[in-house]
């Protein structure tokens, strides 16, 4: 749960009163204090609450420091999510008050569920004027309670700068996420003294990467457990990620020590390669028949960086059940939260298995031998779970997919971001990811609208760099007005929509759970996307046969501006495989064959359709 308050009477900065102090104005407190962080990038959009702000930007050009002007505040925070997410730094964002801060809402309850770094910083109107429903004014500390990790409204000038240090020391330790700082307008004009922050006077410094170092003890009850396994699985989540350093690396070290099979969750694709012969590909309801099987007959599980959510676990109280748990997190609120587990070690997912690296090399502990379990693997493997039935007229957003990766392999530096649906599981399965921070995506809400300005960001941070949002046509519109912003920065980000003219997750399950009532989830008037990107000054093109992608795909990653591709797919496809809502992982679905396939059960239970 979020901790919020507002100011505090704290004591000032003891080094207030040193060599050094000037006499500043909050506004050129606010940026003094960005420029300590190294704060390189702001995603914002000025408004009345904020325009000392904004002043001081004006007379103050920097040269470390650049504001990007985004089209909607809810964009502002995506771009910053993806960042932050692309290149292991801060999201800074800037917005003012009332709609300005209401419309942050979205995108901070995203990052706060998917664990990403970003302070908000949100005009308000002056203090005297606040609880008078003044023009512009909302209880922005009370409306984001539950959507950061923490909040500030801060009434007094002298507390500006140690309440924005605060701000990034606790977004970026333990669990990372969103913290909002909410600045009256008086407050940005009255004037403080203002000290630097010292390097050299051993005050803490904010980092990204947190440093929870896990109990000796228990990594040595977790050796001994993973040494006597004979079905195991190693269970990633986007933690291992978050932990950044070398923290990929090694988790590929201890797969390849003890030869366990590795699956990863939705935000975890990347930290292990998914290419690799261990992967099991991606686990949960969209997941591979392999990674869900696997864990349904695990006999030792290992969750590292993971918080075992629903999407995961399917129905609790058969998840995983024949397993001893460990689970690595390094928020002790997830302990337990969800799932019950017979060893928890709070730490840094990097630091438990760098530890874990070392004392299974100190006990010189021979590979398990799991040969049995991995042919068990291999004939859930041999199904082929991702086997689509191809066409010669229609695109298949399967084979849509398979040509863009095959297409984007040579290439050293590509990311992937996406909105939310159909496309997003597809992309998820279909495309390769050997790095991590390269696939940028909304977990835990399913944010539709949020990968255009994702990429946004992640171009901004990686401006080289091949950056494409995977897109459907339903989501795409969300957050469209910020291929304005792509275009204002010469950002040449990719937009590469599957449409199917449905909203086509939604029309999924009302085909499958709702008898095929498609109650309001056909799009019955959509735009004309290359006709919109061209309005934009963008480059649209478009796909409708299979015989048309290669050249489509290979003339939007030439092309040097933002571009939209409009892939015309198949409006029927489903996503399989699919486990339903409140199914185990061995009530798997498997399916995209001919449409009168009978349904049957097979020995392990799985409805194979």
């Amino acid at each position: 749960m979020a901790i919020t308050h507002r100011s505090r009477n704290r004591s000032r900065s003891a080094s207030s009163g040193a060599t050094g102090a000037r006499t500043l104005s909050g506004a050129q407190i606010v940026l003094e204090v960005l420029a300590e962080q190294n704060i390189e990038v702001i995603f914002g959009y000025p408004g009345g609450a904020v325009l000392p702000l904004y002043d001081e930007f004006f007379q103050r050009p920097s040269k470390t420091m650049r504001h990007i002007l985004v089209r909607h505040e809810q964009g502002a925070v995506h771009a910053a999510e993806g960042y932050a997410r692309s290149c292991g730094k801060v999201g800074c964002v800037l917005v003012t008050s009332g709609p300005g801060a209401t419309n942050t809402v979205t995108g901070l309850a995203d990052a706060f569920m998917d664990s990403i770094p970003l302070v908000c910083i949100s005009g308000q109107v002056p203090t005297h004027m606040i609880g008078n429903d003044a023009f512009q004014e909302a209880d922005t500390v009370g409306i984001t309670r539950p959507c950061t990790k923490h909040n500030y409204l801060v009434k007094d000038v002298r507390q500006l700068a140690d309440t924005l240090r605060e701000a990034f020391h606790v977004a970026t330790h333990g669990r990372p996420g969103p913290v909002l700082v909410d600045i009256p307008k008086d407050v940005q004009i009255h004037t403080a003294a203002y000290t630097p922050l010292r390097r050299d006077t051993g005050a803490v410094r904010f980092r990204y990467r947190p440093t929870t170092r896990p109990e000796s003890k228990k990594i040595h009850q977790a050796i001994d457990i993973l040494a006597q396994a004979k079905k195991p699985i190693l269970y990633v989540g986007g933690g291992v990620i978050n932990a950044g350093g070398d923290s990929a690396a090694q988790l590929q070290k201890l797969a390849t020590k003890c030869g366990f099979p590795v699956t990863q969750t939705l935000m975890a694709l990347g930290a292990f390669p998914t290419n690799h012969k261990q992967s099991l590909g991606m686990l949960g309801m969209h997941g591979t028949l392999e990674a869900n099987m696997a864990m349904h007959q695990c006999d030792v599980m290992v969750a590292i960086g993971a918080r075992f959510d629903d999407r995961i676990t399917g129905r609790i109280k058969d998840f995983s059940p024949h397993s001893t748990k460990i689970h690595i997190d390094i928020d002790p609120s997830s302990i337990n939260k969800s799932v019950l587990v017979d060893l928890a070690i709070v730490a840094d997912a990097g630091e438990a298995l760098r530890a874990l690296n070392q004392v299974w090399q100190e006990k010189r502990i021979a590979k398990p031998d799991i040969k049995a379990w991995w042919q068990q693997i291999d004939a859930w493997r041999a199904k082929k779970c991702l086997h689509y039935k191809n066409s010669t007229s229609t695109i298949k957003p399967q084979y849509a997919l398979q040509q863009l990766d095959a297409r984007t392999k040579g290439r050293d530096n590509v990311f992937i971001t996406t909105e939310v649906g159909q496309h997003q599981m597809w992309a998820a399965q279909f495309m390769t990811f050997k790095k991590p921070n390269r696939w940028m995506t909304s977990g835990g809400l399913g944010t539709m609208g949020y990968g255009l300005p994702a990429a946004i960001g992640t171009q901004i941070a990686h401006p080289k760099a091949t950056v494409i949002d995977i897109a459907g046509e339903a989501s795409i519109l969300m957050n469209i007005q910020e291929l304005s912003t792509a275009m204002q920065y010469r950002l040449p980000v990719k937009v590469f929509i599957l449409n199917n003219q449905y909203m086509g997750m939604v029309r999924q399950w009302q085909e499958l759970i709702y008898e095929n009532r498609l109650s309001e989830s056909y799009s019955a008037s959509l735009p004309d996307f290359v006709a919109l990107a061209e309005a934009f000054g963008a480059c649209g093109l478009r796909a409708e046969k299979p015989q048309e992608l290669e050249s489509v795909i290979d003339t939007m990653l030439k092309t040097a501006g933002p571009v939209i591709a409009d892939i015309r797919v198949d409006p029927l496809e489903n996503c399989f495989p699919m486990i339903p809502s409140g199914a185990a992982h061995n009530e798997i679905l498997l399916g995209n064959e001919d449409s009168d396939t009978a349904n049957s059960t097979s020995e392990e239970g799985m409805v194979l359709v």
